[in-house]
């Protein structure tokens, strides 16, 4: 019965998704830092080349590395990697979960948790090396779709398993994606899709139809996680595209490659975070009426949608979140928000950005105290990056070992894993 899931999720389609900053700044090639730009104190190196399209990742306290992948390598839709003698970068690696292709992959309970497009499913977590027990099925019955049908997931820290279901949509247009399409009203997508739902981490044989839904209006977060100091949970949705191209008549194509904002919020159960109907304008520091529900660019929101801690420039595509469990960096890396942007192709005709790591201090209630910064630069190489397929490499996913050391993932070209470490000034 579990292959049926298993094989579903092979079959579908995965679309690449498709002070406030401004401009990606200059980065020199720094070989040292595997050509990343860091903060003082900090090092680089490339863990592990030839990866694979790798997407979220979990470190075990043994210190394997399991990375998810989005196109399956000689069949094969995860891999395992370990440091054997301690210079930084992998030695060993095995590839496994024959037939599938996923995303989310964490460690929670003593198993190995990863998310297919239509599954999640755990394996009991092996001392060394990859799985060898056959898979459990934990969570099941999502909508097939061609569009933003990745399942990133997270837990609490009560037994939560927190899965996103993004939307097939831009803006729940009559018909998608066509220029004059209105917005339907009220959006029927938003029963099955565009929201988080939660589990229960340890029961087997969940069907969404049963679980709870946590958050709706989001329109596809690829970056969730649950913050242990603050006791919630957060997330960074992807913004709609194609603004200037649809109503040319409210947008220039510079506000186009700038809106609608990534929103970072921190959302509690029935929290509504206002898409379709609205979205957030950094510029403007307000929520908008979407056009299709007859917005003009200047016109707030009259209805559905929070306020983000953040809204930062449009078409960064945020990809991961992660906080901290270590304690082992200094102190004004410990409480606060990693989230890895992977860029996007929405910004065209202008250039392309993202493409950074970036840090958002934050106390242990979660309130922000400072302004975001940029923690590591370099990956897409010397630009303008007119398009995603001109960046050398893509941050994807984040990951904290045992030690402290942070892992991030790329999915572009043959796929790499970084590793930073703290050496102190």
């Amino acid at each position: 019965m579990i292959n049926k899931f298993f094989a579903a999720g092979l079959a579908l389609a995965v679309i690449g998704l498709a002070p406030t900053a401004l401009a990606d700044e200059a980065v020199p090639a720094m070989a040292a830092n595997a050509g990343l730009s860091l903060p003082a104190g900090f090092k680089a190196t490339v863990f592990a080349d030839g990866v694979g399209r790798a997407r979220h990742m979990a470190v075990s306290p043994s210190g394997w590395v399991y990375a998810a992948l989005m196109r399956p390598v000689k069949g094969f839709g995860a891999v395992a990697y370990h440091d054997d003698d301690g210079d930084g970068v992998a030695d060993s690696s095995h590839y496994f979960a024959k037939g599938m292709r996923g995303t989310g992959m964490a460690i929670h309970n003593g198993h190995l948790y990863f998310s297919t497009d239509v599954s999640v499913i755990r394996w009991a977590l092996p001392e060394s090396g990859e799985p060898v027990s056959d898979p459990e099925l934990i969570a099941h019955g999502f909508p097939q779709q061609r569009q933003h049908a990745s399942k990133p997931f997270a837990f609490d820290d009560n037994g939560g398993l927190y899965v996103n279901v993004g939307a097939p949509s831009n803006s729940c247009m009559e018909r998608m994606r066509q220029k004059g399409s209105p917005g339907m009203d009220p959006c029927p997508i938003l029963e099955e899709f565009a929201g988080v739902w939660r589990f229960d981490a340890d029961t087997p044989m969940q069907e969404r139809k049963d679980a709870t839904l946590y958050v709706t209006g989001v329109r596809n977060a690829m970056a969730l996680d649950w913050n242990p100091y603050a006791g919630s949970l957060y997330l960074l949705q992807h913004g709609r595209d194609q603004l200037a191209e649809f109503f040319p008549e409210f947008y220039t194509v510079e506000d186009s490659a700038e809106l609608p904002a990534e929103e970072f919020h921190k959302v509690a159960e029935g929290a509504n975070v206002g898409w379709p109907y609205s979205y957030y304008d950094q510029r403007q520091h307000k929520r908008m009426q979407m056009p299709e529900y007859g917005g003009d660019g200047k016109k707030p929101a009259e209805r559905e949608g929070q306020e983000p801690l953040i809204g930062f420039p449009g078409h960064w595509a945020p990809n991961d979140l992660l906080f901290r469990r270590t304690g082992t960096w200094p102190a004004h890396y410990r409480t606060g928000a990693f989230i890895a942007f992977h860029g996007s192709w929405n910004r065209a005709p202008e250039p392309q950005q993202g493409y950074r790591v970036v840090y958002v201090p934050m106390d242990a209630e979660g309130n922000i105290t400072g302004d975001w910064e940029t923690f590591a630069n370099g990956f897409a190489g010397p630009g303008p990056i007119m398009s995603p397929r001109d960046a050398e490499n893509r941050p994807t996913g984040l990951a904290e070992g045992p030690d402290g050391a942070l892992y991030i993932s790329s999915m572009q070209n043959d796929g790499r894993i970084y590793r930073v470490t703290y050496a102190g000034q």
